[in-house]
């Protein structure tokens, strides 16, 4: 049921890596500790529509009704020549504006041509001309509702959606549920929007868009192991569906550092995040954030010759981001390639001069390679971003002696 509208995008976040410490200078340098300013992740949406596993309506029921004046739009609609269908359905409503079957057909045309607006403002003329006329049809109040959500118009979708999933003796259908529950999700109901997601899995339990919003819930609760639960249905169920690897691969990182007093558990839960990040890169394989997660994971999992071959092809473009470029320059450092690991985080620096990790690493580089003048800049940058920050203090008291 996977369709290209979807377009859920989860911010990029990088999730605590806390490895194990190691003293390599003469000074007595520690690994740094990394304090990461989003280190509970909630990842964020642009526009949350699934795809429709069924057909706005049947377009045979947009003929009910037809007269002679709207007759041929319905039949361009039935022949999937949507363009004109709409134009003629247009043409008839100039010259009848209160004919609620042409603003319909209209409506359904542009629903299939992907004009989520445009459908919707005509398909609510005929749900208005319908109610006034106390002829209200079901499959009009069902596409209006589906060109709403298209169109991020929760609050009125809602209305319709509660009476198209609720009608006496209809079976339930699973893709109004899940717009239904998506609907309750964006207008901040998220407790009806759950029961709507179960509902819509209840009725096909493959509703892979429904399962990830139930992940999607479970892990802005913190309830991790239900959201993995989730998540893994949804992969499973759908193995394209990106945001779904995304999202169970910030889960898996999220119990692994929740778990980093348990290293058994820890170490399953990073090889589980490099497992799903590696799914994620074979649905995305050209794109930087996923290669970043996917690093970011093997880094949790000690692979980290793995981890510089993932972060380097995204690392070698002009234009990576800063955090690619820390990933890839902590995954220069653990492997214990520290040149490489200092340019690294110099680049990354010079693209965000405010992030307190870059330095708080790039000291550390600097100390176990002995530039202590550099690695006390480095930790006196740190210290002026967190002022307040224990470590970065250590760290410019104990590198400060050999600055000279």
């Amino acid at each position: 049921m996977r369709k290209s509208f979807f377009r859920h995008g989860l911010a990029p976040v990088a999730l605590l890596l806390t490895l194990s410490a190691a003293n390599f200078a003469q000074s007595g340098a520690t690994r740094p500790r990394r304090v990461d300013p989003s280190t509970n992740p909630v990842p964020t949406t642009t526009t949350q529509t699934r795809p429709a596993t069924t057909n706005p309506a049947a377009t045979t029921a947009a003929a009910a009704g037809a007269t002679g004046d709207t007759a041929r739009a319905f039949s361009l609609l039935e022949q999937k020549q949507y363009e004109a269908a709409a134009r003629e359905a247009h043409a008839a409503a100039a010259v009848d504006p209160k004919n609620s079957e042409a603003w319909k057909i209209a409506g359904f045309a542009e629903l299939y041509l992907n004009q989520f607006k445009e459908a919707a403002a005509d398909l609510q003329r005929a749900h208005d001309l319908q109610r006034a006329a106390k002829e209200e049809d079901p499959r009009t109040v069902d596409a209006l509702a589906q060109a709403l959500i298209r169109s991020d118009e929760f609050e009125r979708a809602l209305p319709l959606l509660t009476t198209a999933t609720t009608r006496a003796g209809a079976p339930p259908d699973a893709t109004m549920l899940y717009y239904r529950g998506l609907a309750e999700y964006r207008t901040n109901k998220p407790l009806d929007a759950e029961r709507s997601f179960n509902a819509a899995v209840k009725a096909d339990p493959k509703n892979s868009a429904s399962l990830f919003y139930l992940g999607r819930i479970s892990y802005e609760r913190n309830q991790i192991d239900a959201a993995i639960a989730a998540l893994n249905r949804a992969t499973l169920a759908d193995p394209r569906f990106s945001e779904a690897w995304t999202l169970l691969t910030y889960a898996y990182l999220r119990r692994a550092a929740e778990s980093a007093n348990v290293p058994a558990k820890a170490d399953a839960d990073y090889l589980n995040a490099v497992r799903s990040s590696d799914a994620l890169v074979r649905v995305r394989p050209n794109d930087e954030a996923s290669a970043a997660l996917n690093g970011q994971a093997l880094v949790g999992a000690k692979q980290f010759a793995r981890a510089v071959t993932v972060l380097e092809r995204a690392g070698a473009n002009p234009n990576a981001r800063a955090q690619t470029l820390y990933l890839l320059g902590v995954a220069y450092s653990r492997a214990k390639n520290l040149p490489k690991a200092i340019a690294t985080f110099e680049r990354a620096a010079a693209k965000t001069a405010d992030d307190p990790n870059i330095y708080r690493e790039l000291g550390y580089a600097y100390e176990v390679s002995k530039q202590y003048a550099k690695a006390l800049t480095a930790y006196q940058k740190g210290a002026e971003l967190l002022p307040e920050d224990d470590d970065f203090k250590q760290s410019v008291e104990r590198v400060r002696p050999f600055a000279k």
